[in-house]
């Protein structure tokens, strides 16, 4: 590893200063030909890092961890995780690295992470390495959810190493560099609870405090205010994640940031024929992490992080149950005001609008849609044309058309807002026999494909011509999608 002085990245070592029990020292492996594939040039500026030199020799020697700047201090997070529900102990960055933090142009702190640069003493047993698919994918998906206005963790670059990769194939390596706003999780939590260290606990709430809710230090009980507000937090991510059809597919709680960013988009998918137990991930054999469990697993997960935390909330154990179950409280109505704000926006109907009758449209629409097998995404963008006066798209989509003209008509005596319909619902997602052409594509040498999906993606809300492919849903001979964690 190269250590060198550079003024072009100023990296702070806050984590890794302030919590040293939950990181270890470590260097990425040299990447033998590291070579860009793509950079995100907006989120570098909002960085402060300048592009070009990002694509020079020392810029992508940055963007893989072999050129570290003066005051950094990359380490290897530690933190545990309940998956599928089964608890590890002992999980942590095992082909990650945060490399350090630096402060945006909005004087916000954010993490440089990487991810596929070779294993640590986390690995256990894996290579460490990561394909060129997998890093792309992520890059592609969480680029277009900031696009759709979901809070998630941003992907910087994808660098290709020169190294090769073993898979069911062997396959060209790559490195993504990936940005947040932290990457505490609720297993971080719970790796320092199950150590038994009060000390280390408090440090580490402290320190979640100031980074992602410093209002909670003014309250009487700062730790109770904590989990309320990761709590409010993730209800409104989960609520958003519905709202668009995204399917996470690997909700362990070492997935779960204290931030309320979605992050690790391995076995991630945007769903299409609308269905709550649509599943993507190829090892979730019982649907734990279906489309329409997931608000119920966040709760699950929430149950988790407020366990790690009881010895903080009180000194008497009864009396922390009490405050967690209390705080745990705020879920259910910031759930269903981001939901119910957010489907009138995509009904295009008033805020003033009784939920009497709103609720029991939603409830009927989203019946209809699972009869007739609707795409959820095409469905709502069509749905502003009828709002203009011209159901057919909408209507055309449907079996049961009786069942459809009679949902419509008690829904345009309402009268919509087709504009409003138009600035929330999506015309481009990151369409599965999409993404996968872009990744096979890319993982081949060309990356004309991935240009064209991003171009769509990160400008979701603008119907461009040229650019109807990709908002349409995937050929009947597509088949079933799955997806895998990238390891």
């Amino acid at each position: 590893m190269s250590v060198a002085p550079d003024t072009t990245v100023a990296l702070q070592d806050r984590f890794a200063h302030e919590l040293p029990e939950l990181g270890v020292r470590w260097q990425a492996e040299t990447a033998p030909d590291p070579r860009l594939l793509t950079l995100n040039e907006p989120l570098a500026a909002e960085l402060g890092l300048d592009a070009d030199w990002l694509r020079g020799p020392d810029g992508l020697r940055f963007l893989v961890g072999n050129l570290v700047p003066d005051g950094a201090t990359p380490v290897a997070q530690a933190y545990s995780g309940h998956q599928f529900g089964g608890y590890v102990p002992r999980l942590g960055d095992g082909r990650a690295l945060l490399l350090g933090e630096l402060v945006d142009a909005e004087g916000r702190l954010r993490d440089i992470h990487l991810k596929g640069s070779g294993p640590t003493p986390f690995a256990r047993g894996g290579d460490g390495l990561a394909a060129v698919g997998p890093m792309l994918r992520e890059y592609v998906v969480s680029e277009a959810m900031h696009a759709l206005g979901v809070p998630t963790t941003r992907s910087l670059a994808v660098v290709a190493t020169g190294r090769p990769v073993e898979r069911e194939a062997v396959l060209p390596g790559a490195v993504l560099a990936r940005v947040a706003g932290s990457h505490l999780r609720v297993g971080s939590f719970q790796y320092v609870s199950a150590s038994g260290d009060l000390g280390l606990l408090r440090r580490l709430a402290d320190h979640a405090i100031a980074r992602h809710h410093p209002g909670a230090a003014q309250s009487d009980r700062p730790y109770v205010a904590l989990f309320e507000a990761v709590v409010a937090v993730q209800a409104s991510l989960i609520a958003q994640w519905m709202l668009i059809g995204f399917v996470h597919g690997v909700m362990n709680t070492d997935n779960m940031t204290i931030s309320g960013e979605t992050i690790d988009y391995g076995p991630c998918a945007f769903m299409e024929a609308y269905d709550p137990e649509t599943v993507f991930s190829s090892i979730d054999f019982w649907g734990r992490y279906a489309y329409g469990s997931q608000p119920m697993v966040a709760g699950w997960n929430l149950a988790r992080f407020a366990e790690a935390l009881l010895p903080l909330l009180s000194n008497n154990i009864e009396e922390s149950v009490a405050l967690a179950e209390e705080s745990f409280g705020v879920f259910r109505p910031t759930y269903d005001a981001v939901w119910s704000s957010g489907m009138r926006a995509k009904l295009g109907l008033s805020a003033g609008l009784d939920a009497d009758v709103v609720t029991p449209l939603v409830d009927e629409l989203l019946g209809l849609l699972q009869e007739s097998h609707v795409d959820y995404t095409s469905f709502f963008r069509h749905l502003g044309h009828a709002a203009r006066g011209d159901r057919e798209p909408a209507r055309g989509l449907f079996v049961n058309l009786a069942g459809f003209d009679a949902w419509a008509s008690r829904w345009r005596a309402l009268g919509p807002d087709a504009e409003t319909m138009d600035r929330t619902n999506p015309i481009y997602i990151p369409r599965n026999h999409l993404v996968e052409e872009a990744l096979a594509a890319a993982t081949a040498g060309d990356l004309d494909p991935l240009g064209g999906l991003l171009e769509a993606v990160c400008a979701p809300y603008h119907e461009r011509p040229g650019l109807e492919r990709y908002a349409s849903p995937a050929p009947e001979d597509f088949g079933r999608y799955q997806t895998f964690c990238g390891t």
